[in-house]
């Protein structure tokens, strides 16, 4: 099985640039099996026993789409943006050529391929083999074809030592085609339109859009912004955690606009294990060739480290996902400015050095400004991404931004007199803390099997991130659960791991076990209850812990009618005495008695049954 990576290849085998990752795009799924449409292993190859990240890139969510100013906006949310991280079990290579993997389990979201959705797994490398890492070269995303691409998942089980960028830096949604030559009178009223050389195009959002008759004009496409409409109408910025910026209104447009609407913001469906790449800026409109094509937004970057820390001297040195400007337009509309991406960081710590200072940032893209006295069509800016940490803000020569894109001048003015919009929103609010990732514990397998007197409980994980720790519950009835221990969790693990605890004093009959799997964020998940059956006639104390220091727990048969428990020390006397009422258990509070030993002694009728304790201080 290959080492996995949510980053890397071999040191010796990157270059100054480095792709990372494979990417392919799933065209149909029944369970845990995907078919696989095209895929791009250059930068990593998929292998059986490694990990993928599955996300969904885009979904049929369009609300409206009428013929104004509402088309384009979003209605169900549907599964985009959604992603998780699962394991393959095996895959198939027709010609060489990847065409279908099978998941060790079917993903819990319910993922979509149709016409309107695009489904792309992503390979989850780790980086450095298990143990600390130094970056070795910039590690960049595959620009988003409408297929695949626009995601970086980086992995590094121990320290991450960053020498180098990860960038998804205009790697996302892409922006709309400038319109090249016409003219026509100021057009305020459509707002979705067919390829005719009227209006410019729409930029990608997170709808997957397949209709002809919708690829232009000023509606914003959900988070691509919406292109200009006749007459030098510029493109409205992308969308994200906020929306974009409307475009500037046009040539001899009076107080209407036909300047593109900006993209959407999605900052209520955001979480954790819900992002989304930048959308798209809508294309300048022209009648003198001269417009620009609107830019496009940040990809993702999905980055999972015990810690990250610089050191020595270096400039320049990022985490990035940022919209790209739009480019300047002569007497025509400017193009929109491409929204910030997503960046999800789960890391324990940071330590940055001074003299090696680290930026992270997803922000939006400018729009483009007019180089003409006369009033046309600026740009909008893009609306700013979003930066989620699952820890709290870092501090210590780090800077974290969300800033939105500002809008194009609409003329060559200095200083500007009439500027297109900025993303909307305050700058820095798509930065989140204190929220985890999508997966915690993979766990292969959870037993609890009778061995002689006492229970044996065993479990397996494949992958731990972020682990905290493991509590195993036990219940009489599958409903009402105790807690009888808890292990300490790896944190960080690619490789399967072993636990095991011992219930030394089941309960008689039939009980249940579970386990509950807490993250370090706090976050859980609880496993499947296991049914354990023990003789009901068991005439045997059991007493933990044992010594004691400030209470004992001692089991006994639940059949016996309401029996009573003596702790009874050497010279005979009773120092504790507990009535059961049938739940098997009881317990003494022993830190108010005298270290030594002691005797637990049940009587119920003439039955009886002892164990032999010692209180410890």
């Amino acid at each position: 099985m290959r080492i996995l990576t949510f980053l890397f290849l071999a040191p010796c085998l990157l270059p100054a640039v480095a792709q990372v990752n494979g990417y392919a795009r799933i065209s149909a799924l029944s369970g845990a099996t995907l078919t696989v449409a095209q895929s791009n292993e250059t930068g990593a190859t998929f292998d059986a026993g490694d990990l993928i990240v599955l996300m969904q890139m885009q979904d049929d969510v369009i609300g409206s789409t009428a013929n104004d100013a509402t088309f384009g906006s979003l209605g169900s949310i549907q599964q985009a943006g959604r992603y998780e991280i699962l394991r393959i079990a095996s895959l198939t290579r027709t010609s060489g050529v990847l065409s279908e993997l099978v998941l060790e389990s079917a993903p819990t979201f319910d993922a979509h391929t149709g016409s309107h959705a695009r489904l792309q797994a992503i390979t989850f490398e780790l980086l450095g083999g298990g143990s600390n890492y130094t970056t070795t070269a910039d590690i960049v995303a595959l620009d988003w074809n409408g297929n695949m691409g626009g995601v970086v998942a980086v992995q590094v089980q121990g320290k991450l030592t960053l020498a180098h960028s990860i960038s998804a830096d205009g790697n996302g949604f892409r922006g709309g085609a400038a319109d090249p030559n016409n003219s026509g009178s100021c057009d305020v009223t459509t707002f979705r339109a067919a390829n005719n050389d009227q209006y410019a195009e729409k930029g990608e959002g997170i709808y997957r859009n397949t209709d002809a008759n919708w690829n232009e004009a000023r509606g914003h496409m959900l988070n691509g912004g919406g292109g200009g409409n006749e007459h030098n109408g510029g493109g409205g910025g992308g969308g994200n955690y906020t929306a974009g910026g409307i475009a500037g209104p046009g040539y001899s447009c009076g107080s209407n606009s036909a300047g593109g609407l900006g993209g959407v913001a999605l900052s209520g469906e955001i979480s954790a294990d819900r992002v989304f790449m930048g959308g798209g800026g809508g294309g300048g409109e022209g009648n003198n060739n001269l417009g620009t094509n609107g830019r496009r937004g940040g990809g993702i970057v999905l980055l999972k480290a015990d810690s990250i820390i610089t050191q020595g001297t270096c400039s320049g040195l990022r985490i990035s996902a940022n919209g790209l400007n739009a480019a300047q337009a002569g007497n025509d509309g400017a193009g929109g400015g491409g929204a910030g991406g997503s960046i999800v960081i789960q890391a324990n710590g940071f330590r940055v050095s001074s003299s090696c200072a680290l930026q992270v940032s997803a922000s939006g893209g400018n729009g483009g400004r007019v180089n003409d006295g006369a009033t046309h069509g600026g740009g909008g800016g893009g609306g700013q991404g979003v930066v989620i940490f699952s820890s709290a803000l870092p501090t210590g020569n780090i800077t974290v931004s969300t800033v939105n894109g500002s809008g194009g001048c609409n003329n060559n003015s200095s200083p500007c007199n009439s500027v297109a919009q900025s993303g909307a929103g305050t700058n820095n609010s798509g930065i989140l803390t204190g929220t985890s990732g999508p997966l915690p514990v993979e766990l292969v397998s959870f037993q609890a099997v009778p061995v002689n007197a006492q229970v044996d409980i065993t479990w397996i994980t494949a992958t731990e991130l972020n682990s905290a720790y493991f509590a195993v519950q036990r219940s009489p009835d599958g409903e009402h659960w105790t807690e009888l221990d808890r292990l300490p969790a790896a944190g960080f693990s690619h490789t399967p791991l072993y636990y095991r605890l011992h219930d030394a004093a089941p309960l008689g009959g039939t009980s249940y076990y579970r386990l509950r799997q807490v993250d370090i964020d706090g976050s859980q998940a609880l496993s499947e209850m296991v049914p354990v059956r023990f003789h009901a006639g068991v005439q045997q104390l059991h007493a933990w812990p044992n010594p004691a220091t400030e209470r004992i727990t001692v089991r006994h048969d639940p059949m016996w009618e309401r029996p009573t428990l003596n702790l009874v020390d050497n010279m005979g006397r009773v120092v504790r005495t507990e009535v059961s009422y049938a739940t098997g258990q009881l317990s003494f509070d022993v830190r108010g008695i005298a270290t030594g030993t002691y005797t637990a002694l049940l009587t119920s009728g003439t039955a009886t049954a002892r164990v032999q304790v010692s209180v410890q201080h």
